[in-house]
């Protein structure tokens, strides 16, 4: 069978145009242990804000889960087309679990497929994820698009790409052996070239202390534009994620494209600790999502949040940067992009 890239498909940046963005509902109170309630309200905004300019699919495991989001949406006051799908879930982590779509011109306009790599919570961590693992293939069932099998795991979280056939990872996560033992690094390449369409891959190290994603990339360092990257940094040489992103610095201005040229590379501060319950969480700003008309950040109470918007904004100028108060969602161990998965603009069966 042929490959997504030898049918012409690639896997487009998150700033080219969507159709939609697709979200699970959370409702795992151990990810949340104690203050889901909390998290109802303020992912609701979320919602609200996306609804603003584009559809919003949102998976639910019931009639009754499907009643309490629109009761919390409706008190967000989020209007537009905001879709419920039952479609259970284990987790909210849509961003890992849900289709990660790939797109192709053609005479007729640009076609979607969807790319379905299997799910393992993250190296097995929080089992169950069968249900979890279902999601692409019930995504991409609805939207009535062809769906190719990836054959490995891999989680959204754990790759950017810039549209131009550039994609950036970390070594901690995809070379980690709670994934794919099997496979190499260069066969893990090989995968990653074949069903997302891109050419050249480039490798962070380590991610960011109480991350248990092992080092996802959503976290560290995000295209902005072609061969463009915002990297998050810490000033504090006392902190304990100041050498591991110092490192990331380095490598990224080492790094170049597949013509040579080197990427630029803009940096963003990184908050203060966020501790909850003797837990550092994985707070950061690289945690953001940009959808059709705006840039969602992650915030946390801190004159940090203006810094790093305002480097936002300059990277687009045509998109409102809007920060939504994030200190109770990291509780979950990941914040916006982790919830959130782009479905590309493109030919579909369904209205």
């Amino acid at each position: 069978m042929a490959t997504p890239a030898e049918l012409g498909y690639r896997m487009p940046a998150e700033w080219e145009p969507h159709q939609a963005t697709w979200l699970s509902w959370p409702h795992k109170e151990e990810s949340w242990p104690g203050i889901i309630d909390r998290i109802w309200p303020v992912y609701a905004r979320f919602v609200a804000e996306l609804a603003r300019g584009e559809t919003v699919h949102i998976n639910v495991n019931d009639a009754a889960m499907a009643d309490q989001a629109r009761f919390f949406l409706a008190e967000a006051g989020a209007v537009g087309d905001i879709r419920l799908h039952e479609f259970p879930t284990n987790d909210a982590w849509c961003r890992d679990h849900g289709a990660i779509f790939v797109v192709r011109d053609t005479p007729a306009g640009r076609e979607l497929a969807a790319t379905d790599w299997e799910f393992n919570a993250w190296g097995g961590k929080y089992p169950p994820y069968d249900l979890d693992n279902q999601i692409p293939a019930r995504m991409a069932a609805y939207l009535g698009v062809p769906r190719f099998c990836g054959g490995m795991v891999l989680e959204g979280g754990s790759i950017d790409v810039d549209g131009n056939g550039l994609l950036l990872t970390s070594e901690q996560c995809l070379l980690n052996p709670n994934r794919n033992p099997h496979l190499d690094r260069a066969a893990i390449e090989q995968r990653l070239r074949e069903m997302l369409g891109v050419h050249t891959i480039l490798w962070l190290g380590e991610g960011i202390v109480g991350d248990d994603t092992d080092g996802h990339i959503d976290d560290l360092a995000r295209f902005v534009a072609p061969g463009v990257v915002v990297t998050v940094v810490e000033d504090d040489p006392l902190d304990e994620n100041y050498h591991v992103l110092q490192d990331n610095l380095r490598r990224l201005q080492l790094m170049r494209d597949a013509a040579g040229r080197p990427l630029t590379v803009l940096t963003i501060p990184m908050p203060p600790p966020v501790v909850f319950q003797g837990q550092r969480l994985p707070a950061s700003y690289a945690n953001f999502y940009i959808a059709n008309h705006a840039v969602i950040v992650p915030t946390f109470n801190h004159p940090n949040d203006q810094r790093a918007c305002a480097v936002l904004q300059q990277c687009f100028p045509d998109r409102r940067v809007v920060g939504i108060e994030a200190t109770d969602v990291i509780w979950g161990l990941g914040s916006w992009h982790c919830l959130s998965q782009q479905v590309p603009a493109g030919l579909i069966n369904v209205g």
